[in-house]
């Protein structure tokens, strides 16, 4: 299994996050995808995994965006032949301990993309402010309305994909460099036919660091979710939407 963790200016929780990640979960490696922070992030994970065999670091440039960097770790898992593939935000909001819960799913069933929702009876956010409650709400209905999408919470990036279905993904078909990523390779999945299952988890907003996410990204997936959907509506034939130039 491939626990991944995309960074960058992160240093404030790596640390932490690796060391409670190896506690949790100490069967698994953890692949760290830092796109050159300048704040020492890549450099510490470089120097830690000298002596910590389970942690490999993967060094990008600055700015190649987040959706690319989880490609990065989905495909080095795919080349590694691992099973099970997760994915784990840097800053905690999803902690080390609730991976066990995704895992359960995954090894107690054969579904494809097991889902950590906050929509979901016992799920829920703590440390957010209503609008930005109401935007998470907003984004994920207009989701499954233009994507068709069967799981109620989209946006998040707290999963566990069987690496066997990632092998079926063209990769080169995704669209999406930003945050959108997440969206994207489950309406991606969901048209060659992968199974789903959302398991509860509470989204906890960062203390250390910063949110890296701003209105043009947001603007740029609303835009990105409503063509993908549509596309997928109006085509004769159900083909993936072919990537801009």
């Amino acid at each position: 299994m491939l626990i991944a963790v995309a960074t960058f200016n992160e240093i404030e929780n790596l640390p932490l996050l690796v060391a409670e990640i190896l506690e949790a979960v100490p069967d698994a490696d953890i692949l760290v995808v830092d796109d050159d922070s300048p704040d020492g992030t890549g450099k510490w994970c470089e120097e830690f995994s000298a002596g910590e065999p389970r942690l490999r670091c993967l060094h990008r440039s600055r700015g190649a965006g987040l959706g690319t960097a989880v490609i990065a770790a989905m495909k080095h898992a795919i080349d590694r032949d691992y099973d099970l593939f997760v994915n784990l935000d840097a800053d905690f909001s999803h902690t080390p301990q609730k991976i066990a819960d995704l895992l359960a799913a995954a090894k107690s069933s054969d579904i494809d993309v097991i889902v950590g929702s906050r929509y979901v009876p016992g799920g829920g956010v703590e440390g957010w402010p209503l609008h930005r409650r109401l935007m998470s709400r907003c984004i994920n209905f207009y989701t499954r309305l233009f994507m068709r999408l069967p799981v109620r919470d989209c946006s998040g990036s707290f999963r566990c994909y069987r690496v066997e279905t990632l092998r079926r993904l063209d990769f080169d078909q995704l669209v999406s460099k930003g945050y959108s990523f997440f969206e994207e390779i489950l309406w991606r999945l969901r048209m060659q036919g992968a199974t789903f299952q959302e398991v509860p988890y509470v989204f906890v907003e960062r203390e250390r660091g910063y949110s890296k996410i701003n209105w043009r990204e947001a603007l740029r997936a609303l835009y990105l979710i409503a063509r993908l959907g549509l596309g997928s509506i109006f085509s004769s034939n159900r083909s993936p939407v072919a990537k801009s130039s």
